[in-house]
C-alpha cells in the first residue's frame, strides 16, 4: 500500500491500518509508562485488545473476546526477556491475537514467518542475494534480513505462525536468539544484537496433523499462553457476530438483515458436535473429525450472507447456511457422514424450530 492509498480499498488490511484511528486515540491518552521501543504502554495495549471506553469518550472495539488476565500474561510477557508462545486449538485466534498486540506494541504487524513443513533456516536467520554473493562476495549488501533479523534490529515485534509446523532442526535457530538476543552471522564475522523492545510472538497447535514438537530447550525460551474456545454459547455468538460485520464492511457484500438467529443456530450446532453434547446436556453425542471452531463458524454465516444477498432474498436463512455447515463438518467422508446423520436425525430433527434447517440440511445432502 502507497502512503496516499486508503486502507479501505484493501480486501484486508494490516491491523495498524485497519484500527489506525483507535491506535492514535489511545497513544493520546496514554501516559503510563512504555517499555522501550513500545508505541504504547501495556495498558494501552490491553485496552486496545479488549475494548473500552477512554476517558475522551473514544470506543475501543474488542479485537478479542476472553479472560483478561490472559491478555495481561501475554503482554507483560513482551515487556519481559521472555518470547510469548499462544498456544490452542484452531480457531481461538491465536494468529488474529499476535496480530493485534504486535500492531499496538511496533505500530506493525508485517514481520511474519509462515511456519510450514518448508520454512527454511534462512526465513528465521538470513538468507543472500545470490547474484551480489557471487559478484562481490559475502557483505552486508549481499544480506537479506529475515522478519527476525529486522526486528531485532529495530527493537520490534517479530510474528511466527504455526511455529510447530517448522522442521525441529530449524526451529532451533531460536535458541541462541532467545537466549542471548544476537544473531551470528559468521559470514561476516560478525552478529546482529537485539535493540531493546524486540521480541517474538509464536503461535501453535498440537491438533493437527503434521506438527513438530518443541525441544525442551526452546520451550524453556517461551512463556505459554493457552488460548480457549470461548467459554458459553453467547459470547461465541457476539464474537461471531462482529466478525461477521466486519468482514461484510470489507467485502463489500449488499447489506442483509440482523442474522442473530442463524448465527446462534450456526454457533450451537457447532458447539454441540465439538463438546460431543447437546446443550440441554441430555443427549451424547459422536464428535466429527473437524475442529468446528469459532473461526470455521464465521466463514458460514460470512457464505450464508454472500448468498443471501447475491442469490436469495435478501434475508439470511437456513438453506443460505445449510451447505457450508455440511462442508464444514465432514471433512472425513466416511466417519464423519455418519456422525452427522446421527445428530441430524436425532437432534436437530426433534427441535420443531429448526424444521427448516433440517430440511435444507437434507437437500444439501442428497
Amino acid at each position: 500500500m502507497t502512503a496516499t492509498e486508503p486502507a479501505t480499498t484493501l480486501l484486508r488490511p494490516h491491523a495498524e491500518q485497519a484500527f489506525a484511528d483507535e491506535l492514535a486515540a489511545l497513544d493520546r491518552v496514554d501516559d503510563r509508562v512504555r517499555p522501550p521501543s513500545w508505541k504504547l504502554s501495556p495498558w494501552a495495549v490491553v485496552t486496545y485488545v479488549l475494548g473500552g471506553t477512554l476517558d475522551d469518550g473514544t470506543v475501543i472495539t474488542p479485537k478479542y473476546v476472553g479472560p483478561r488476565r490472559l491478555m495481561e500474561v501475554a503482554v507483560a510477557t513482551l515487556a519481559t526477556d521472555r518470547a510469548l508462545l499462544l498456544l490452542g486449538v484452531p480457531g481461538t485466534a491465536k494468529t488474529w491475537v499476535s496480530e493485534h498486540l504486535s500492531a499496538a506494541i511496533s505500530g506493525e504487524s508485517t514481520l511474519l514467518v509462515q511456519g510450514t513443513s518448508g520454512t527454511a533456516e534462512e526465513a528465521i536467520r538470513y538468507g543472500w542475494n545470490y547474484a551480489r554473493l557471487l559478484a562481490e562476495g559475502p557483505s552486508d549488501a549481499a544480506l537479506v534480513a529475515s522478519p527476525v533479523m529486522t526486528a531485532m534490529r529495530t527493537g520490534a515485534i517479530a510474528r511466527i505462525e504455526e511455529l510447530t509446523r517448522i522442521p525441529s532442526d530449524v526451529q532451533d535457530a531460536l535458541i541462541t536468539i532467545l537466549s542471548e538476543k544476537t544473531l551470528p552471522v559468521p559470514e561476516l564475522g560478525g552478529e546482529v544484537q537485539a535493540a531493546k523492545g524486540f521480541n517474538i510472538i509464536a503461535t501453535a497447535n498440537d491438533r493437527d496433523r503434521g506438527v513438530n514438537d518443541l525441544s525442551s530447550a526452546l520451550r524453556r525460551r517461551f512463556n505459554t499462553v493457552v488460548l480457549p474456545l470461548p467459554a458459553d454459547e453467547d459470547s461465541e455468538v457476539a464474537i461471531v457476530s462482529r466478525r461477521v460485520e466486519q468482514l461484510g464492511a470489507a467485502l463489500e457484500l449488499p447489506t442483509v438483515p440482523a442474522a442473530a438467529e442463524e448465527v446462534r443456530r450456526v454457533v450451537r450446532v457447532f458447539r454441540e458436535l465439538r463438546s460431543g453434547i447437546t446443550a440441554d446436556g441430555r443427549t451424547k453425542l459422536k464428535s466429527p473429525s473437524g475442529t468446528l471452531s469459532t473461526a470455521e463458524a464465521i466463514s458460514v454465516i460470512t457464505n450464508g450472507l454472500a448468498l443471501s444477498a447475491h442469490f436469495g432474498d435478501g434475508v439470511l436463512r437456513a438453506s443460505d447456511i445449510a451447505g457450508a455447515v455440511l462442508g464444514s463438518v465432514i471433512k472425513d467422508p466416511v466417519a464423519d457422514t455418519v456422525v452427522w446423520t446421527e445428530y441430524l436425525e436425532a437432534v436437530v430433527r426433534e427441535r420443531p424450530d429448526w424444521a427448516d434447517f433440517y430440511r435444507a440440511c437434507r437437500e444439501n445432502a442428497s
